[in-house]
């Protein structure tokens, strides 16, 4: 996407940059409840990671030691 694709920005840079940090927020929240969705599903590292665009090894290191917290059984590599 080109700068003049993008939807017009606030005036006021301040404001501009709080509704990034904002959407950063919500999309993080979101991938947080959908990983642990696909999990409590049975979903296995590989097939989340596929779906995110991202490693294994990457998926596993943010959301593993929240989702074992939390009292999701997580798949063991073969199973």
């Amino acid at each position: 996407m080109s700068l003049e694709d993008a939807p017009p920005l606030p005036p006021d840079p301040a404001d501009s940059l709080a509704a990034v940090a904002a959407l950063r927020r919500l999309a993080d929240q979101l991938e947080d409840a959908a990983v642990e969705q696909a999990m409590r599903a049975g979903w296995s590292w590989p097939q989340v990671s596929e779906a995110l665009g991202v490693t294994r090894q990457a998926v596993h290191k943010k959301h593993a030691k929240r989702l074992i917290a939390g009292g999701v059984t997580l798949r063991r590599r073969g199973e």
